[in-house]
């Protein structure tokens, strides 16, 4: 391949050239021998040089790499930094590192600046708002384990400090389809209880269908575990025999749970925590949040972005997208929700389940509060289906003999202790 033109020639010899053809002492054919150039090519030279045959020049420009932000871009950016830098200096916050890409979300939501992430960590360099993060021995496994939406849900909590002004941890429950990525189910509670995942089990079914199956640690809230959680059941049961409220739920439902075994089995699935964790304290810590409600608005406008608008950096695809698409082509394992039979109600399924003995005078008894059952027989078996209502702080209590639903009763919230496993 030829050099560039200027590389081969001077501007003052091509000039002489071209003064030639205009004068008619060379002909076009010998010229662009000499120059070892196209028609056109010649013709473009021409032309700028009639224009202006003071300034021709056959010296390469080259254009600037970057384009120019304005200053207005620039304060902005310096004024986001600034903040991330108070936040990491606060020992009180658990920041330890700039976040460029929750500062470029930051310049579009507050001031509507949309910067590349390569500009921001640039500006950074040079204004000393930066810090090598530290290198990981092991790379963080992220493939993709499964084919389908809802053949695998990601199910796990954490508790945090979410927000440096509250007064406690909160727990942070999430539900997460493995194929698309999709979360879906997110929320902050003060308390962790199997009632809190049992309901967090009911949005996800009849929200997006029963999937096959669930991925979950071996906590005592998903599985009993002899030896460990044997201090109130019966010496001989062994792992498994003993059955805990959120597994009855999802037996029931023909849900099939995945235990991981091991922090490094559990270590294989990308959990959504840390990118979840990171931005919901950043953002509580900017905005002083202290209560709860305050801070699951923070967690519903994250959980919002990330399923809606960010693409995803395993699938390279937005979450919603992937997921929308798997429906239309039918890569699904989800089912539609359907409440089993003899059953009549969801409240009969998503609730906590105990089981107690009619007595002589057709009643039984829980903790201080006496039903009467009307059609068991005495001394027969009952199984009570028991569901909350945080907003009422009413239980509903309805009692099942087999396949019989016998009686339904109405009760506080607060006399009912002992069900809140």
């Amino acid at each position: 391949m030829a050099q560039q033109l200027h590389r081969r020639f001077s501007t003052q010899e091509v000039k002489m050239l071209l003064e030639k053809y205009l004068n008619e002492r060379v002909a076009l054919i010998y010229i662009l021998e000499i120059l070892n150039i196209q028609r056109s090519r010649f013709f473009q030279l021409l032309r700028q040089y009639r224009k202006e045959p003071d300034n021709f020049s056959i010296e390469y420009k080259r254009k600037s790499a970057t384009r120019r932000i304005s200053k207005e871009v620039e304060k902005s950016i310096i004024s986001e930094l600034e903040k991330e830098k108070k936040l990491i200096e606060d020992k009180n916050i658990p920041i330890t590192y700039y976040n460029y890409s929750y500062i470029k979300d930051q310049l579009y939501q507050n001031y509507r600046q949309k910067v590349a992430l390569c500009t921001i960590i640039s500006r950074a360099r040079k204004q000393g708002f930066y810090m090598p993060r530290k290198k990981k021995n092991r790379p963080h496994d992220r493939e993709l384990l499964t084919n389908y939406v809802g053949e695998l849900i990601q199910h796990d909590s954490s508790h945090h400090k979410f927000s440096p002004y509250a007064d406690k941890k909160w727990y942070l429950i999430t539900s997460l389809d493995d194929y698309s990525r999709l979360v879906l189910f997110a929320k902050l509670i003060e308390k962790e209880t199997s009632w809190q995942h049992i309901l967090a089990l009911k949005e996800v079914f009849i929200t997006w269908g029963t999937p096959l199956s669930y991925y979950v640690d071996s906590h005592s809230i998903f599985r009993f575990v002899q030896g460990r959680d044997s201090l109130w059941r019966k010496h001989y049961l062994v792992t498994d025999e003993a059955d805990t409220q959120w597994k009855m739920v999802i037996d029931e439902c023909r849900v099939k749970p995945i235990y991981a075994l091991s922090p490094q089995a559990r270590g294989k699935i990308e959990r959504p925590y840390r990118w979840l964790q990171d931005r919901i304290v950043r953002t509580c810590a900017r905005e002083g949040i202290e209560a709860i409600q305050q801070g699951r608005e923070v967690l519903e406008n994250e959980i919002e972005r990330y399923n809606y608008r960010q693409v995803h950096s395993t699938t390279k695809e937005i979450p919603i997208l992937r997921f929308e698409r798997a429906m239309k082509e039918k890569k699904s394992l989800f089912r539609e929700f359907k409440i089993p039979s003899p059953y009549t109600s969801i409240k009969d399924i998503f609730c906590l389940k105990v089981k107690r003995t009619v007595d002589a005078y057709h009643k039984i008894s829980l903790d201080k509060l006496t039903f009467k059952v009307h059609k068991a027989p005495l001394r027969k078996e009952v199984q009570l289906r028991v569901t909350l209502d945080e907003e009422t702080d009413l239980a509903e209590i309805r009692i099942w003999y087999k396949d019989t639903l016998t009686d339904v009763y109405q009760v506080k919230n607060s006399d009912l202790d002992s069900v809140r496993f």
